[in-house]
């Protein structure tokens, strides 16, 4: 697995936390396009393109075999283009998003994929009462998180909404509810097991939330939500979760940037002889510039992910992640990056485990450099070492990727 993938899962897994933790509290602005950033003006519609080639180079290791299955080496690129979409209706928006995500592989053909997602919204800032709902529909073929190692395909539907009321001056009360649908395809196996018949499942929630304008670019907020998961074909996995969280939230605009959410959470599967999980979850992404030439970034995530292995069918996954962004000089840049994570599975008791309650370590560190052609685009080469330490041998790997990458509208 190459490192850009775990990043863009390890994205995606915190803000699966934030819309299920936190309630979509992070969403309680209207998300008004920047004129600055937007470069394409379609009569009232507004359309900023973004495209990122990353990892033009070698994965040393494409299956993320352990060393003495010989991993195999190949040529790789990843491309993904999108767009972002905004339409003003009076007071209103509707907002979108298409995305492509593409990789290749030269010497493995069954490693070449495609994803597509698309997303679209409306949001509505009223004087008293405002609201908003979204949707968004994924059609993926990659791996899904950072326990299963095959690109498998499968479709993702989510739906929310919020509904705000205004009762003080700075002070908003809300309802918010979700629903995910996770759907793997008949072909999706990985070890012998049927992914499909593993995880296909529907996850709805709601909650309350009370939320508190600090300042034009700040806001805290307080929620409490319940979600259920049933499992289509596997309802011996359906559980539910409670949580409280508090969340604080920074604009685009402000000197730190992004939003943070950390709170308990009481997981509780609905059959017997499998522990509940209770104790801290949340998700974290911040980033701060210092005078302009260096930027720093921060991810934490924490929560309740499924295994597919029914004998170990859940596991808890931490991880820690940093970066830092220096301008040496003109157009030149150096970044440094690195993260921490562990996936503590729970046993079924009575059940025939190779390693009881093990602990999984995933770890990467890299770096590169870069040449920015203009404001919006940029050069870079990268190195990134990852690898996976288990108690279970077959699950261990290391992975070594190095190549070039051209993003533009970042």
């Amino acid at each position: 697995m190459t490192i850009l993938i775990r990043v863009r899962n390890a994205t995606a897994l915190a803000v699966a936390s934030l819309l299920l933790v936190s309630g979509t509290v992070v969403a309680q602005t209207v998300d008004e396009p920047d004129p600055n950033t937007v470069p394409i003006r379609l009569g009232p519609l507004w359309v900023k393109p973004t495209v990122a080639v990353t990892n033009i180079g070698i994965d040393n290791n494409v299956f993320n075999q352990p060393d003495d299955l010989n991993p195999k080496s190949d040529f790789t690129f990843t491309a993904t283009p999108a767009a972002n979409l905004w339409l003003p209706m009076g007071r209103t928006w509707l907002v979108g998003r298409i995305a492509e995500d593409l990789n290749w592989y030269q010497t493995y053909s069954s490693e070449r994929n495609a994803s597509t997602g698309y997303s679209g919204g409306w949001h509505v800032p009223l004087t008293r009462l405002g609201f908003k709902v979204d949707a968004a529909r994924r059609h993926a073929r990659d791996r899904p998180g950072f326990e299963i190692d095959a690109r498998v395909p499968r479709t993702e539907s989510q739906y929310s909404g919020l509904v705000e009321l205004k009762t003080l001056s700075k002070t908003f009360i809300g309802v918010t509810a979700t629903r995910l649908r996770t759907d793997y395809d008949e072909t999706a196996v990985f070890v012998g097991t049927s992914l499909r018949f593993q995880l296909n499942r529907t996850t709805t929630g709601y909650g309350l939330s009370l939320r508190h304008q600090l300042t034009p670019l700040t806001s805290i907020a307080l929620t409490a939500v319940r979600s259920e998961d049933k499992f289509e074909f596997s309802p011996l996995r359906n559980s539910t979760s409670t949580s409280i969280s508090g969340n604080v939230t920074f604009d685009k605009f402000a000197l730190i940037r992004g939003g943070a959410t950390l709170g308990y959470t009481k997981f509780h599967p609905e059959v017997a002889g499998l522990a509940d999980y209770d104790g801290l979850t949340g998700a974290v992404n911040l980033s701060y510039t210092l005078l302009g030439s260096t930027r720093f970034g921060f991810e934490f995530n924490r929560d309740v992910q499924y295994s597919y292995d029914v004998n170990q069918p859940y596991y808890l996954q931490t991880r820690l992640g940093g970066s830092i962004a220096q301008q040496i000089f003109g157009p030149l840049d150096l970044v440094a990056r690195g993260s921490l994570a562990t996936l503590a599975y729970r046993d079924r008791a009575g059940a025939n485990v190779t390693a009881s309650n093990r602990v999984d370590d995933l770890n990467s560190f890299g770096g590169g450099i870069g040449y920015h052609l203009g404001r919006d685009t940029r050069l870079g080469f990268n190195v990134d070492q990852s690898y996976r330490r288990s108690d279970v041998s077959n699950r261990q790997y290391n992975n070594l990727t190095f190549g070039s990458s051209v993003t533009y509208g970042f």
